[in-house]
């Protein structure tokens, strides 16, 4: 099983890239959304796990399990989610997982800000705690030698096209009959 992460924060690009991939090869690409477990309240998160960070480490952890279990099927995995190198280091260690491809989806801050409020009329995601989160990422990413993939000028196939590369080269693409 080809497994390739994508993490970033909201508005990067990264969600958008995985649910691209979804249409352009279905049945060919199991893609998974983090948030698709659905996410607490941050009261929640502190009641029951002490904090958002260890809510998040986690979900990280029981998400990658779950991919674990998926080792035999043929087709590759991508999965998406905001949640930290760290966390997704240690997930992938503790599921026995060795070949895995952890990809940063980032922007910058005006891009991010634009996505936010106009695409996905979120304002109040593109606030100052989430452009600290973006940067948090980011320096993180960049002192351990993560791959980083800048979607702030690049278009959606683009996106698409890095990401499918790094699945699997036997993904085609999809034929265009002329």
């Amino acid at each position: 099983m080809r497994l390739v992460i994508l993490i970033g924060a909201s508005g990067s690009g990264k969600t958008a890239i995985a649910e691209a991939i979804a249409v352009e090869y279905p049945g060919l690409v199991e893609v998974l959304h983090f948030d698709r477990i659905g996410v607490p309240s941050s009261e929640e998160m502190t009641a029951g796990w002490g904090s958002g960070e260890a809510w998040q480490r986690a979900m990280t952890l029981n998400w990658l399990a779950k991919i674990a279990a998926m080792r035999d099927q043929d087709r590759p995995v991508l999965f998406e989610g905001q949640t930290r190198l760290a966390s997704v280091r240690e997930g992938l260690l503790a599921a026995n997982i060795s070949d895995a491809r952890v990809i940063l989806v980032d922007c910058d801050d005006e891009t991010r800000t634009r996505r936010l409020t106009e695409n996905r009329c979120q304002p109040d995601l593109a606030s100052p705690e989430m452009m600290n989160w973006a940067a948090f990422l980011r320096r993180d990413a960049q002192e351990s030698g993560c791959d980083v993939l800048d979607t702030s000028h690049l278009s959606l196939a683009d996106g698409v096209e890095y990401v499918r590369a790094q699945l699997l080269d036997a993904i085609p693409k999809p034929s265009v009959e002329i």
